[in-house]
């Protein structure tokens, strides 16, 4: 499988893995078993690090579009990718929020 395929592959075997559905049609994640997956499928030290119970609970808030205390997929890979982005900030220190304060002299975002 392309690396692509899997990643996207994954992040959906992930979000199904990790949230319980109670009985539900729908699939919903909800802040501990959030907690739970990023404990358990985040081990790169450049994210681990950044991600402690106060994160989970703000995380929670920005990500939780709805309200309801719990995320679905949709939200989840907004998750995803926040995740994604700190990680290629951490790489290449690049990608700062565009249009956010002023961006440093000389370094453009890709």
């Amino acid at each position: 499988m392309a690396r692509l395929d899997q990643v996207i592959t994954n992040i959906v075997d992930i979000f199904l893995d990790y949230a319980d559905d109670d009985g539900k049609k729908k699939k919903l994640l909800n802040k501990e078993e959030l907690k739970k997956m990023l404990e358990d499928e985040i081990q790169c030290p450049e994210l681990k690090d950044k991600i402690n119970a106060g994160d989970i609970e703000e995380a929670m808030k920005m990500l939780d579009k709805n309200h309801d205390g719990e995320l679905n997929f949709r939200e989840f890979c907004r998750c995803v990718s926040e995740l994604a982005k700190c990680y290629y900030q951490k790489k290449t220190g690049k990608g700062g929020k565009k249009g956010k304060g002023k961006e440093q002299e000389g370094e453009q975002e890709d």
